[in-house]
């Protein structure tokens, strides 16, 4: 019988908070009796809002549903249950030679969670996101009914990004890549402004399967996006130096540094970013040479709790796509003018994407943590409605702002992913707080 227990939720940006009763069931034998009006799935809590928190409902605790299930070595397949984390696929398929072919920014985060939010990674533009390299899954439907799916379903492309509201992911089925080594090819381009830094894209994409940009969002005119640029591809054992042929797959276990306090809100502001940002561009010189996966997948999952720089108040991620470069300039600019900056603000290419609600498309996306202070959401709401205007969208596992109408002008496909989820779930059990917020719980969207 699953365990209930009181508890305030909120998502990786500490913002917002809802209170509800957490379901910790004790395997998926338990699942059946613990699917209770309302209630959404949650994983590890890497979502940045409220993806998977429910005030006053129920959430699912998906991290008992931890087993892997088989691996197909011809095939490169692996099944596994739906609360398995990224951070154990690593630690079991490195050291034999395998590698996912999507990986989003963090590795806490689990299998079920990668897929109800359709993760992407540093290769969106060259191998999609993780629902290409999905062969199947297994869903339970609020009745009881037991689904397997393949793309070959609608279903499965309304799961695919459907924040958990299709269904119960039970078992993920994916296609991993084979590696010779568990280093990476890597090159590094430090550039003066964001025209340098479109024309280093431009001339290196096409030799890498991985890349990604650093920017200094509080730098202006003709120092307007300046920071550095990231390539990589997986190295081969023959390209390695002796001193890391010797273990060509060796899996990292870093000693991690935790933040250990909640900051207070006066340490985050403009000088403080100021700082930061002048030392990330000047020790980060050109660079040509081989690292190791976890600095170029996951440098931030050397900090415990590193939300915590944020402090209590917590901060939001602002990621969207657009197709047209010069929109994204645009914004930038917009963002540079208004202050208030990011620590952390990366530019990525973007490729196609199939689904019924889609982050991607061709173009470029950018994403910045904003701390939450007075005027903010004045200043970003405007902006939304610009960038839809524009062809733009948000990314719904990172949103903390989107409304109903927002939403509907970003995902012109939800009438259809509606009409798919109603027939999984006519009564409406499964909802979150993202859910109401953008009206994802009936047809009109509001």
């Amino acid at each position: 019988m699953a365990k209930i227990y009181e508890a305030t939720l909120s998502g990786w940006g500490n913002y917002p908070k809802a209170k509800g009763k957490v379901v910790v069931p004790f395997g998926i034998s338990d699942l059946r009796g613990s699917i209770l009006p309302t209630i959404i799935p949650r994983g590890l809590g890497r979502s940045y809002a409220d993806q998977s928190i429910n005030e006053g409902g129920y959430v699912l605790d998906m991290r008992p549903l931890g087993r892997f299930l088989s691996f197909n070595g011809e095939r490169g397949l692996l099944r596994a249950e739906a609360g398995v984390s990224l951070d154990e696929v690593l630690k079991v398929f490195i050291p034999r030679g395998w590698f996912p072919y999507i990986t989003p920014g963090t590795k806490y985060v689990t299998l079920g969670g990668m897929v109800a939010s359709d993760v992407h990674g540093k290769n969106h533009h060259r191998e999609g996101s993780i629902s290409e390299h999905i062969a199947s899954l297994t869903l339970l439907t609020p009745s009881g009914e037991r689904l397997n799916l393949t793309p070959n379903d609608e279903e499965f492309w309304a799961t695919v990004g459907g924040m958990g509201l299709t269904g119960i992911i039970l078992e993920v089925e994916m296609r991993m890549r084979p590696i010779e080594t568990s280093y990476i090819t890597y090159r590094s381009v430090r550039v003066r402004n964001i025209d340098e830094m479109l024309a280093v894209f431009d001339d290196n994409d096409p030799y890498y399967t991985y890349s990604v940009a650093w920017i200094d969002c509080l730098s202006s005119g003709k120092n307007l996006g300046r920071g550095v640029v990231m390539f990589g591809e997986h190295a081969r054992l023959s390209e390695l130096p002796k001193s890391l042929a010797r273990k060509p797959l060796f899996y990292r276990r870093k000693l991690k540094v935790r933040f250990p306090i909640w900051a207070p809100s006066f340490l985050l502001n403009d000088l403080t970013m100021a700082v930061f940002n002048w030392l990330y561009y000047t020790t980060h010189p050109p660079y040509e040479g081989f690292v190791d996966y976890e600095r170029f997948f996951y440098p931030l999952d050397a900090i415990d709790d590193w939300n915590r720089a944020y402090g209590r108040r917590g901060f939001i991620q602002f990621q969207f796509v657009v197709p047209e470069s010069d929109t994204m300039v645009r914004v930038l600019e917009r963002i540079v003018k208004h202050g208030g900056g990011s620590f952390l603000a990366v530019l990525k290419r973007m490729g196609k994407q199939r689904g019924y609600l889609p982050f991607g498309m061709p173009g470029w996306t950018l994403a910045l943590d904003f701390p939450i202070k007075p005027g903010l959401f004045d200043f970003l709401k405007p902006l939304m409605r610009d960038i839809v205007a524009q062809g733009g969208r948000f990314y719904l596992t990172k949103d903390a702002l989107m409304d109903g109408e927002i939403f509907r002008a970003s995902y012109p496909d939800f009438p259809k992913w509606y009409e798919i989820r109603r027939r999984l779930d006519p009564e409406g059990v499964l909802s979150s707080n993202l859910a109401r917020r953008l009206g994802m719980d009936s047809p009109s969207g509001i």
